[in-house]
């Protein structure tokens, strides 16, 4: 029987970040993947890498930390995976989102980030074909882009060359402890087991189905995100894009509710712009509970394209080529779990990013190598803070 320092769950993102920091440390691990890797939610989602979603204060840091290391993959794995640092744009369609928004910027800029608001004029000019009564904006300068299926696919190369030794095409059948309880060995599909005493749990939307197996309970659900790609066109918009009315939830009155047709409200639908790389655009975004259905619907796909033409009218004369719809591993509370559990010594959980899971790939990959290996990571955040707040204990 085979053994490993650590063993990881999930060919995503998430657990393809791991997988690296990992293999970096010197540590033998093994990862395990139902499918190939970035076969599940990282293959149905955009690429953004944001602090702009963020609230001031630890949730920004967390996110900034992240798009930092970012600049340093983009050196060190072999792979070109896109990545490309536009920044990004809010809209603002009323006084009453101007303020909040207003007060953000001041707040994230007093603590050293990149942003600032945009008047009628200045929004109008950064993006010619807005329309014509949106006015404002606020530009954040950090965020970026990635390609997720090549970033996930670039660290398994890199990890595969320090040693990584993938189980694709692989399901974890069986987790078994040993007479104290502890991890002691992992069965696969294959009928293979291998020895570990580190689990790393990073199946996204499915790690319940996992924690199931050591006795615990993990508060995640899937949350439904469709997106619509639009055939190659000119250009409408020249970085991500979202309207500011989204974020109001988070920065301002709960009692705030956004001019729109109830089914918009009914399917989450708010408008998120992100240009590729291949000269199209995606369109999103759609929040919607549908446990693990994938199956795209007509009527959020309409909903998607009015929110888009409100915001961009030249749109309509824009084809849609496809659409598709991901699963976004949901938490309650926002926050990623990225933690041991203390009730079975080894075992770990890192998933419950939502779609946040592209840009704090890195940084959890990097808490979960403090959190098995202990030594300094090197990244400028409170590790004792962050353990706490991303604890599994806080449920």
């Amino acid at each position: 029987m085979i053994k490993y320092d650590a063993v990881i769950v999930g060919g995503g993102v998430i657990g393809s970040c791991i997988s690296y920091y990992l293999t970096e440390a010197g540590l033998k691990v093994a990862l395990v993947e139902k499918g190939d890797i970035a076969s599940g939610t990282t293959s149905s989602c955009d690429g953004n890498i944001l602090i702009s979603d963020k609230k001031p204060g630890f949730d920004t840091d967390l996110a900034s930390v992240s798009q930092n290391l970012f600049k340093e993959l983009d050196e060190e794995l072999d792979y070109e995976f896109d990545y490309t640092k536009k920044g990004s744009l809010y809209l603002i369609e009323s006084q009453e989102e101007w303020s909040v928004a207003e007060q953000f910027v001041k707040e994230q800029t007093a603590n050293g980030y990149s942003m600032r608001m945009l008047d009628y004029d200045q929004v109008h000019k950064d993006e010619p074909l807005l329309a014509d009564d949106i006015i404002g904006g606020v530009e954040i300068g950090t965020d970026a882009a990635v390609y997720p299926m090549a970033f996930a696919y670039s660290l398994i190369d890199k990890a595969c060359k320090k040693g990584l030794k993938l189980y694709n095409y692989n399901s974890v059948e069986d987790i078994i402890l040993d007479t104290k309880g502890q991890i002691e060995s992992v069965l696969l599909s294959g009928g293979e087991k291998i020895r570990t005493t580190n689990l790393i749990n990073a199946a996204g939307v499915w790690a319940p189905e996992i924690g199931r197996m050591v006795g615990i309970d993990i508060p995640i659900q899937p949350r439904q995100g469709q997106i619509l790609v639009a055939e190659r066109t000119r250009q409408i918009g020249r970085r991500k894009i979202v309207e500011f009315g989204y974020m109001m939830a988070k920065f301002g009155s709960k009692n705030y509710k956004r001019d729109i047709h109830p089914i918009l409200e009914e399917y989450g639908i708010a408008f998120v712009f992100e240009p590729t790389a291949a000269d199209n655009f995606l369109i999103g975004s759609s929040r919607q509970f549908v446990d693990f259905d994938t199956r795209v619907s007509i009527e959020v796909m309409k909903g998607l394209a009015a929110r888009a033409i409100r915001f961009f009218p030249s749109m309509k004369n824009i084809n849609v080529i496809r659409a598709y719809a991901g699963l976004r591993p949901y938490v309650a509370d926002h926050f990623p779990i990225v933690s041991s559990v203390e009730q079975v010594p080894g075992f770990y959980i890192a998933a419950g990013h939502e779609g946040d899971g592209i840009g704090l790939a890195p940084v959890t990959g990097k808490l979960v190598e403090h959190l098995i290996i202990g030594d300094d990571i090197n990244i400028p955040l409170d590790l004792d803070y962050a353990v706490q707040k991303l604890s599994f204990s806080r449920f």
